[in-house]
This record gives structure tokens, sequence and C-alpha cells, in this order.
């Protein structure tokens, strides 16, 4: 997983609502959130959470994107189901969360399968990565990573 203080992978992201965003050049602060698979319980919540704060960031002056590997016609059902208010960008091909790490082994009840680790990244207006959260705990995570954001400035 890339650290902090390192120059974000220069990679584009298509998101839900059709923007493009480079990552190693986002114009202003970028928060992407790694996880594993639409319209499942944690991942639903941290969406609902990052929804509930996205005018908050919006005045922060960040923007927050969702990035899991499930291709885009399920991040629009989705988004549509729980009225999402951030969007999503979807990584089918894996080249996004192979660049920024999140792709690995997982262990479930003692079977090991790859999976995506549910990480967020802080990106500041000139790419570089100024804040990490790996191995991502839901509860009260979009509230941190707004301090974050707030802490660093647009």
């Amino acid at each position: 997983m890339i650290g902090e203080g390192t120059k974000a992978p220069a990679v584009t992201l298509h998101t839900s609502d059709g923007d493009t965003i480079d990552a190693a050049a986002p114009g202003g602060p970028l928060v992407l959130y790694f996880y594993p698979k639409d319209d499942t319980p944690g991942c639903t919540r941290e969406a609902i959470d990052f929804s509930a704060l996205a005018d908050c960031f919006r005045q922060a002056g960040a923007r927050v994107v969702g990035v899991s590997r499930d291709p885009m016609a399920r991040h629009v059902k989705f988004t549509a189901k729980y009225d999402l208010k951030v969007p999503l960008a979807s990584d089918e091909d894996g080249t996004i969360s192979d660049a920024f790490g999140t792709w690995g082994e997982k262990s479930l009840y003692g079977r090991k399968y790859m999976g995506m680790e549910r990480a967020t990244f802080l990106i500041d207006a000139g790419g570089v990565v100024r804040r990490v959260w790996p191995k991502v705990k839901v509860a009260g995570h979009a509230e941190e990573v707004l301090a974050a954001v707030r802490e660093i400035g647009a």
C-alpha cells in the first residue's frame, strides 16, 4: 500500500457522476475510499456515512470518491438504492487498486482469497498523499477523514 508523503499514482478515475479525475493531479483535495463490494452491510454503511457528510466535504473544498471492483452498472444501482451523494469509480480491471496497493490476500474462516482492503487515502491538490487509513473500521471513519481534510485545508 502506498504511504503518506508519496506522489499519488497517475491513474484516471471515471466516476458514476460522469467525472474524470487524475489521482496524481486532482486540482484540490481528493478522498479516495476503497471498499470491497457494493450493497454489503459495511460498504453500505461507509457509503451512507460519506454521503451524509458530502456537503461538509464540498465546503472544505474536497471531493470524495468510493472505489471498488464492481462494474459501473452496479454502482449506479447502489447509488440509486441508497441515494448516495458521493460518486463511485469502477476498477473492474484492477488498475487503480493495484496502483494504490489495496488489492491483496485476505482470510475469512481460514480460507485465503484475493480481495479489496478497506482503505482511505487523502490526496492534496498537488497529488501528494497526505493521509492513509489502512484496514478501516467504518464507525466514525467519515468524520475522521473530514477532520483531516479540514486540517490540511483546500
